[in-house]
């Protein structure tokens, strides 16, 4: 504030003198705009500091957020996604992973990982869950190795995020750990790194559009594993639509970035990655945004939609989605604010609802029978999404958007004495996994990244 006084102070003398003197130079005359203009944008930048410096105070004075995190904390000393599941899932571990560092040592950590390695499949697959081999008695087409005795896995056949998912929890192993010997580890005959690029061609392989260029998946609601069509809803069967959503390709260009980040500099890969995640956001651009509505397509068929012609699909908001398609880099700063906007527009007309909600307005019941409107991922409120948001939104500079945004799942998990899986939008309830590891991760993270934007702005 002190610079902008003598800004002023220096105009004002500019401005006199060029009153009093006619033969002042031309450049000179110029210069007290410049000098206005200099001490007016001086202004506004330390109205910012100054607010910032508020709400810095405001959010470092919020005992919610100590109690929220060490109720998380303590949650994270188990590793299954939840009360209501035996399984260690690797797209919750890959949310609540570092959350789990700070509770357990990196190596019992690190085995986890290691486990979704050693049952990795043939041709690259990566599994969703894993677990005690007594307990796998769900339903599910288990599958076991060898390098893996004891243990049962499992795989969601409708999803295409598994393998983005263990490459995105390595790298986070490693940031917090520094422990890059995890790339080395030789399970069968072959590192970890070598089988994370295994992850990556199977993508390539066996869920890719090559009309597209981009990954493919069976439709489900937004981030979902459940699709529309009739039958067990995690499998693919004879009745599933293919298509690309926002959810994983975001994902999967995530994981890219990840592997090049981590990946040792002596070691030579099979494909230019950095090519082909910028191929992919080219893509996605081109296909997935809908540049006049400011958001993003829900699905885009490669072989018929399994939504009547009369059903408007682009009607809806995919909010989960859009949070990682965000995380991944692909909108701008304005876009980023537009996509907030409508997510709190779409939040408001439920009494109940947060950014976490899934979708909105819900699908029908009429055309997505295994999934009833706001129920579970169809139109639930899922902290464990919407607070991704979070650390998104302080990084384009709306600390104010991100604390007001997080606050309601704060107040939430402290009313409900614990982390749910999700919220019904229109009661208010909790529902699902009394326990919900993934919420307290994603909570954990959330909370770390807003106190941090406070010490570095108090």
């Amino acid at each position: 504030m002190l610079v902008c006084l003598y800004i002023l102070k220096y105009s004002i003398i500019l401005f006199l003198t060029r009153r009093c003197s006619p033969v002042i130079p031309f450049f000179m005359k110029l210069s007290l705009s410049a000098f206005l203009v200099l001490f007016s944008a001086c202004y506004l930048n330390a109205q910012v500091k100054s607010n910032h410096a508020r709400l810095a105070k405001s959010i470092l004075a919020d005992a919610r957020l100590d109690t929220v995190q060490a109720r998380g904390l303590k949650l994270l000393s188990g590793f299954s996604a939840g009360t209501s599941y035996a399984e260690v899932w690797i797209r919750d571990f890959n949310t609540f992973i570092k959350g789990s560092l700070k509770v357990h040592p990196k190596e019992e950590v690190k085995v986890k990982l290691l486990m979704f390695f050693k049952i990795q499949g043939a041709d690259g697959n990566i599994v969703d869950g894993v677990v005690d081999s007594a307990a796998a008695n769900v339903g599910y087409a288990y599958r076991y190795s060898p390098l893996l005795r004891g243990w049962a896995a499992h795989k969601n056949t409708v999803e295409t995020d598994q393998e983005s998912s263990l490459i995105q929890a390595v790298k986070k192993y490693i940031d917090v750990t520094g422990d890059t010997s995890i790339l080395d580890e030789v399970i069968g005959n072959k590192t970890v790194v070598q089988r994370m690029e295994d992850a990556l061609r199977y993508i390539q392989k066996d869920r890719w559009s090559a009309k597209y260029g981009l990954v493919t998946g069976a439709t489900t609601v937004d981030w979902g594993d459940v699709q529309a069509e009739n039958g067990w809803g995690v499998a693919i069967n004879d009745k599933t639509r293919w298509s690309v959503d926002i959810y994983d390709n975001a994902m999967y260009v995530k994981a890219l970035h990840d592997f090049i980040d981590m990946k040792p500099k002596n070691y030579k890969s099979s494909n230019n990655w950095a090519v082909v995640a910028t191929g992919i956001t080219k893509n996605v651009r081109k296909y997935l945004w809908d540049a006049k509505l400011k958001k993003y397509y829900p699905h885009v068929y490669l072989n018929g939609s399994p939504f009547p012609a009369s059903f408007n699909e682009n009607g809806i908001l995919y909010l989960g989605g859009s949070i990682c398609a965000i995380q991944a880099g692909f909108n701008t700063p304005a876009e980023v604010k537009e996509i907030n906007r409508q997510m709190l527009a779409a939040a408001a007309k439920e009494k109940y609802a947060t950014i976490g909600i899934t979708v909105y307005p819900p699908y029908p019941k009429e055309a997505f029978p295994n999934m009833g409107p706001y129920n579970y991922q169809n139109g639930g409120d899922w902290t464990w999404f919407g607070a991704r948001m979070i650390a998104p939104l302080l990084s384009y500079r709306m600390p104010s958007d991100a604390y007001n945004e997080l606050s309601p799942m704060l107040d939430r998990v402290i009313a409900n004495k614990g982390f749910y899986e999700w919220y019904n939008v229109q009661t208010g309830k909790p529902a699902g996994s009394g326990d919900f590891r993934g919420e307290a991760g994603v909570l954990y993270e959330a909370i770390t990244a807003i106190k941090q934007w406070a010490e570095k702005n108090k």
